[in-house]
């Protein structure tokens, strides 16, 4: 394909090091043109649907399927292939790995694997098999059986950890597009991104702002032994809320509107804390609000977005109110397999019971002034079967009778 046939445009980025400056179709992919116009053929395409993982190389420190990234998106950044990390310290670690553990046939998968692995080599704080096997799933192999492969990875993190060199937590609140850290500005101006433009990046709450479609809904509710009144100026007090809800912590001094903070919930192994913000509307006539948030792993990369909308309605008795639930939400990320709408309905049951039960013992003054723990999700799977079991007995009793 001859790169500048139909309109083109500017593309200027960093590859492995060095500067490049071209013309190039807006529609043409990372890939193609590292392949066909630097010759940087050590970046395989394989489906070039964004599935497999040969492709996978850095953009501004990230793994990235470029087969499925335009070119264009990534003006401005710094674009590392499997080329540029030939004298990297943790690529050389993995290469050598690799071939002491027999991690590789035909090799035709190594280079996207070899980048996702220093990935989590960089990332992981211990050697987790199980945690491994989930960060490369998205690279795939038809020869090794991948046993060879994650025990080179395994063996790596465990001689740096030995060795002192602490993995690196990225910062959640980064600002990350589908490519990269500084995404966007060249496709705005049709020049090329200086590299200043990480000053642009937006702030977690201001990435909350972008439109929201709940991949599942559900709706909850409970009641308070307090009045209608004293329960939604409650809920405008946002460090207040904050300190009623199971595992949450609020970062810096919240605004009537916006709050940044995070959550940690256990998921078994899994203990992620989402990092991130929520924007905060309410309605003082007529008892109701609305919170957007967002938030991020930094662990294992799951992102997840939610809204609440909430009515504070008279109880069916006087002086109680009841608190009326909209929830909706997405994950993404390796959190997703787990996410299944069941379990986050019986998660999100248990935690809004929790969060009542506590913000009525501080309304009435009788909160022990001790943070709520995080819910522990074996413990709510546990629970959850315990109760399908008993009521599945219950029916076969009644059937028999």
């Amino acid at each position: 394909m001859n790169a500048t046939q139909g309109p083109t445009m500017p593309l200027s980025l960093n590859v492995n090091g060095l500067a490049v400056a071209a013309e190039i179709e807006p529609r043409r992919h990372l890939a193609d043109f590292l392949r066909e116009n630097l010759n940087l053929t050590g970046t395989h395409l394989g489906c070039e649907h964004g599935v497999c993982g040969a492709c996978t190389l850095l953009v501004d420190g990230e793994p990235v399927r470029s087969c499925i990234t335009f070119a264009g998106a990534c003006s401005g950044a710094d674009v590392t292939t499997i080329e540029g990390l030939d004298n990297d310290e943790i690529a050389i670690e993995l290469r050598a790995a690799f071939n002491r553990e027999h991690a590789l046939q035909c090799g035709f998968c190594t280079p996207g694997m070899l980048v996702s692995a220093r990935d989590l080599v960089l990332r992981l704080r211990e050697p987790d098999e199980r945690r491994i096997r989930l960060g490369l799933s998205g690279n795939l192999c038809r020869c090794t059986g991948y046993v060879g492969i994650v025990q080179a990875v395994r063996r790596v993190i465990a001689a740096r950890r030995e060795r002192g060199i602490a993995a690196i937590v990225a910062d959640p609140r980064r600002g990350l597009g589908p490519i990269g850290a500084r995404i966007g500005s060249g496709l705005a101006t049709g020049a090329p991104t200086p590299k200043s433009v990480t000053a642009r990046v937006p702030t977690p709450a201001a990435k909350v702002a972008a439109a929201f479609m709940p991949t599942d809904s559900f709706e909850q509710s409970f009641t308070i032994a307090c009045p209608p009144e004293e329960v939604f100026a409650a809920f405008g007090r946002i460090r207040e809320i904050a300190d009623c809800i199971p595992g949450a912590v609020v970062s810096g001094e919240p605004a009537p509107n916006r709050v940044e903070g995070g959550i940690r919930v256990r998921f078994g192994p899994i203990s992620p804390v989402f990092s991130g913000a929520a924007l905060i509307e309410r309605d003082e006539e007529k008892f109701t609000g609305r919170i957007l948030g967002m938030g991020a792993d930094a662990g294992d990369r799951s992102t997840m977005q939610g809204e609440i909308r909430y009515r504070i309605v008279d109880g069916e008795q006087p002086g109680t109110a009841r608190v009326e639930l909209a929830i909706g939400y997405a994950l993404k990320g390796a959190l997703a397999q787990f996410g299944r709408p069941s379990l986050v309905r019986n998660l999100a049951g248990r935690m809004i019971a929790e969060f009542s039960q506590n913000l009525e013992q501080r309304l009435t003054g009788r909160s022990s002034g001790r943070a709520p723990k995080p819910i522990n999700l074996p413990r709510l799977v546990l629970r959850s079967l315990s109760e399908r079991v008993a009521n599945l007995i219950k029916r076969l009793l009644a059937l028999s009778d």
